[in-house]
C-alpha cells in the first residue's frame, strides 16, 4: 500500500489567478545533482512520470496554509501549490523546507513577503533606476552568476531590476558563448552551473530576454542527432530541450506559440524521430515528454508533418510508426510510456481536434495516411498473438481449448489491452475506415480468440471492442457478425464462467440486453435461432427469454403480412427452376400491393424469416426435427462449468461477411454449412435465393434432399447444431 502521507496534488496558478490541478502523485525531498541541492520532487501515481521538480533555494517564500498545504513562487506568473492528503506528511516536508532556509518549522511563513505598497513603489521608478551588477560572463564567475540569479527569484522586484540587467548588457549571447567554450573543454561543472542560470533567467519571464538564436538552436538540433556525440551530452541537450519545453507553459499563449513555431522550423520533429528510436532509455523518455508537448501545442502541426514525410520515407521510419513501435516495445513492466504514448495517439487521431475547414481535407488525408501507413503496425502484435498458426502450436502443447492464445503473461496481455483501446476509440470515432478495416482483415474474429484469455481485464477489452460495433447498429457489422457466427466466443466464454457473478457475467449479458432493448433484428434472430437451447437455462436474467418472445413476435409479423400476398404466390413460389424463381422474385419484391398503395416488402430494408414460405416451410421444419432426434448425440457436450462448449471455427473466406461469388446467396442459418456435401442442385438453390441483412430466409424442401442432408451429418467436419 502506497505511503499516503505523502500524497498530494501539484498546483500552479494560471493567467487568470486560478489554480490548475497539474496531477496527483507523491512527493519526496532529496538532493539532485543536475540542481546543485535539495529539492522537491512529485512523481505520479499512475505512471511514475515527473510531474514537479523543484529545488528548496535558500531565499525563497514558502507558505505553510491550512495544515496540508504549501505555497510558493519560483518566477513571476508561476506560483506552485502542494495540496497534502494527511497533515503528517505536510509536516515532514514543511521540516525539509524549514532545514534547508534554517527556519523554526513552528513559523508559516519563510521568508518576509513584500507588500503591495513596496510593489507599486517599483512600479512608478524609472527603468533608468539602479540595476543589479552582474559579474564579468567568463568561465570563472559562472557560479557567482548561477547564485545571484537563483538569489533574485523570490523577489519581484530584484527578477526585473535583473531582467533589464540582462537585456541592456547583452548577458544571454555572452552565455552563450561560453556554453560553446563549456562543450568544447568538456567542462561538466560549468555546463551545470549554466544550467542553473538559463533555468533561472526563464524563471524570470520577461520575453525580450529569449528572442531564440536560431543558429545556436540548430547547432544543438544536430548535436542532438549526430550519431558521434556521445551518450551523455545527447541525454543533458534532450533535457535541455524538455526543461525548454516545459518551461514554455508559464508563457503567455502568444509566446508559447511563437516558441512552439520556432522549434517546428529548426526541425524539432525529425530530431525527435531519430532520438526516440535510440536506445539510452532515459533519452527515449524525456524525448517523449517533448513530443507530448508539440502533440498538445498543435495535433494539426505534428500531422501535417507525417503527412509530408510519408511522401519521402519508408513506412517503418515515420514518427507515428516509431511512436506506436516504441509503445509496443516499452520494457516497463506496468507500461507507464505504452500509456502515455497511447494517450498522444489518440489525440492525434481523434477528428475532433482536426481543422475544421471548407472542404474538411485534413481529416479524410489524415485518416487514409494513417490506416494506409500505420494501422498494420499498431494491430501487429493482436494478430500475432492471435493467428492461426500460434493457436495450432499453443493446442499441439497440450492446451485443452480450441482457440488458445499466447498472451498469458501479463505485460503481453497490457499492451493487448491498450491496443484493443485504441481500436475501440477508432470504432467510435472514424466511420468507413475502421469498417473497412475491420472486414478486410476480419479483425472482429481475431479479437475475440482474447476471450479466452485467463487475464479477466483483457477479456473484457475484447468485448468491449465487440459492444461498440453493435453499438452503432449498422447493418453491414451485423451481417458480418452473423455470417461469421461471431456470438461464439462470446457465448462460450458465458457459460464457461458458470453461475459466477463477476464483471465478465455482466459485461455479456449487457451486450444480449443492448440488443433485446434496441430490437436488433437480424441479431436477434441469429442469437435464437443457432444459440437459444444453450442459453434457455439462464433464468437469473429474463434477458434471452425476452429475445425469444421479441424473435416470435417478429416471426408473427411476419406472418401477417404473408397472409395478404395471394395465395398462388405461395403455392408456386417453390416449384420452378432457378432463374423462373430468381425472375419471380424480383416481381414479387417490385409489386405494389393494391389494396394498400405500396411495396410489401424491400429485401435490402425488411428481414425475412422461415414463415415467409409457410407451405415449404412446415415440411422443412418436419424434416428438420426427424433429423434434430437422430442428432442427440451430436448436440453440444456439457463442459465442466455446466454449459455448452460451440466450436470456433468459421473458414476465412466468409468471415468479412460477403460470399465471393455473390452476396445475394446465403443458406438457412439453421442448417449448418459443409465443407464437401452439397449438391449441385443445392449450391443453384442457394444461389437463387435473395439474401436479406444477415437473417433467415427459406429454402427449398425438394423431395430428394433427405439425402443430401443425411451426407452433410455425416460430414466429420460438421459443426455441433443447436436447434431454435
Amino acid at each position: 500500500m502506497s505511503d499516503t502521507r505523502r500524497r498530494v496534488k501539484v498546483y500552479t496558478l494560471n493567467e487568470d489567478r486560478q489554480w490548475d490541478d497539474r496531477g496527483t502523485g507523491h512527493v519526496s525531498s532529496t538532493y539532485v545533482e543536475e540542481l546543485k541541492g535539495m529539492s522537491l520532487l512529485v512523481r505520479a501515481e499512475s505512471d511514475g512520470s515527473l510531474l514537479l521538480e523543484s529545488k528548496i533555494n535558500p531565499n525563497t517564500a514558502y507558505q505553510k496554509q491550512q495544515d496540508t498545504l504549501i505555497v510558493w513562487s519560483e518566477a513571476e506568473n508561476y506560483d506552485l501549490a502542494l495540496s497534502f492528503q494527511e497533515k503528517a506528511g505536510c509536516d515532514e516536508i514543511w521540516e525539509k523546507i524549514c532545514q534547508v532556509q534554517g527556519k523554526d518549522p513552528s513559523v508559516e511563513v519563510t521568508q518576509d513577503l513584500i507588500d503591495e505598497s513596496e510593489e507599486e513603489r517599483f512600479e512608478e521608478m524609472p527603468e533608468t533606476s539602479h540595476l543589479i551588477d552582474l559579474p564579468t560572463c567568463e568561465l570563472s564567475k559562472l557560479e557567482e552568476i548561477a547564485d545571484l540569479v537563483t538569489s533574485v527569484l523570490s523577489s519581484p522586484i530584484r527578477r526585473e531590476k535583473l531582467a533589464l540587467a540582462l537585456e541592456n548588457e547583452g548577458y544571454i549571447k555572452k552565455l552563450l558563448q561560453l556554453f560553446q567554450a563549456c562543450e568544447d573543454l568538456e567542462n561538466t561543472e560549468g555546463l551545470h552551473h549554466l544550467y542553473e542560470i538559463i533555468r533561472g533567467i526563464l524563471f524570470l519571464n520577461k520575453a525580450t530576454l529569449f528572442e531564440e538564436d536560431e543558429k545556436f538552436l540548430s547547432e544543438v538540433f544536430a548535436q542532438l542527432t549526430d550519431e558521434a556525440t556521445d551518450d551523455d551530452k545527447r541525454r543533458e541537450l534532450v533535457n535541455f530541450f524538455k526543461e525548454f519545453c516545459a518551461f514554455s507553459q508559464t508563457l503567455q499563449p502568444q509566446n508559447r506559440d511563437a516558441f512552439f513555431k520556432t522549434l517546428a522550423k529548426l526541425g524539432i520533429l525529425p530530431a525527435l524521430e531519430i532520438v526516440m528510436g535510440m536506445d539510452d532509455l532515459q533519452v527515449r523518455s524525456a524525448a517523449t515528454d517533448i513530443f507530448s508537448y508539440l502533440v498538445e501545442f498543435s495535433p494539426s502541426m505534428v500531422r501535417e508533418f507525417v503527412m509530408q514525410e510519408a511522401q519521402q520515407s519508408d513506412d517503418d521510419i515515420l514518427l507515428i510508426n516509431v511512436v506506436i513501435e516504441q509503445m509496443i516495445c516499452d520494457t516497463d513492466p506496468e507500461l507507464g510510456g505504452a500509456v502515455q504514448l497511447m494517450g498522444l495517439l489518440r489525440t492525434l487521431i481523434d477528428p475532433e481536434n482536426m481543422l475544421a475547414t471548407t472542404n474538411k481535407t485534413e481529416k479524410s488525408e489524415f485518416l487514409n495516411f494513417f490506416y494506409n501507413h500505420c494501422m498494420h503496425v499498431l494491430t501487429a502484435p493482436l494478430l500475432t498473438n492471435t493467428s492461426e498458426d500460434k493457436c495450432e502450436k499453443d493446442h499441439l502443447l497440450g492446451s485443452n481449448k480450441t482457440s488458445t492464445i499466447c498472451p498469458d503473461n501479463y505485460q503481453t496481455a497490457q499492451l493487448l489491452a491498450l491496443i484493443l483501446e485504441l481500436l475501440t476509440f477508432c470504432v467510435e470515432h472514424h466511420t468507413y475506415h475502421i469498417k473497412n478495416y475491420i472486414m478486410n482483415k476480419d479483425l472482429l474474429r481475431r479479437v475475440l480468440v482474447l476471450m479466452n484469455s485467463k487475464h479477466t481485464f483483457l477479456a473484457l477489452c475484447a468485448l468491449r471492442f465487440m459492444r461498440r460495433i453493435i453499438g452503432l447498429k449498422d447493418e453491414f457489422y451485423n451481417r458480418y457478425i452473423t455470417k461469421g457466427n461471431l456470438f461464439e466466443p462470446v457465448i462460450n466464454a458465458l457459460l464457461d464462467n458458470g453461475t459466477r457473478y463477476n464483471l465478465l457475467n455482466s459485461a455479456v449479458i449487457e451486450l444480449f440486453e443492448f440488443i433485446r432493448v434496441e430490437d436488433i433484428k437480424s441479431l436477434t434472430a441469429h442469437i435464437v435461432e443457432n444459440f437459444y437451447k444453450a442459453l434457455e437455462s439462464i433464468e437469473y436474467v429474463q434477458t434471452f427469454k425476452g429475445l425469444k418472445t421479441k424473435y416470435e413476435q417478429e416471426k408473427d409479423r411476419q406472418n401477417q403480412k404473408l397472409n395478404s400476398v395471394p395465395s398462388i404466390l405461395r403455392s408456386n413460389r417453390f416449384r420452378r427452376d432457378a432463374k423462373a424463381l430468381e425472375d419471380d422474385e424480383e416481381m414479387w419484391f417490385n409489386e405494389d400491393d393494391d389494396e394498400e398503395g405500396k411495396a410489401v416488402v424491400t429485401p435490402i430494408e425488411k428481414s425475412k424469416t422461415e414463415d415467409d414460405f409457410p407451405d415449404s416451410y412446415e415440411k422443412f421444419m418436419e424434416t428438420k426435427k426427424a433429423k434434430e432426434s437422430e442428432d442427440k448425440e451430436n448436440l453440444p457436450k456439457r463442459t465442466s462449468s455446466g454449459g455448452f462448449k460451440f466450436t470456433f471455427s468459421h473458414p476465412p473466406s466468409t468471415a468479412n461477411g460477403t460470399n465471393s461469388t455473390n452476396n445475394k446467396s446465403v443458406v438457412a442459418q439453421t442448417a449448418p454449412a459443409s465443407s464437401n456435401g452439397s449438391s449441385s442442385k443445392t449450391a443453384n438453390l442457394a444461389a437463387s435465393v435473395t439474401a436479406t441483412k444477415g437473417s433467415l430466409v427459406g429454402l427449398v424442401d425438394y423431395p430428394d434432399d433427405e439425402e443430401e442432408d443425411e451426407e452433410e451429418e455425416s460430414s466429420p467436419r460438421k459443426r455441433p447444431r443447436l436447434g431454435s
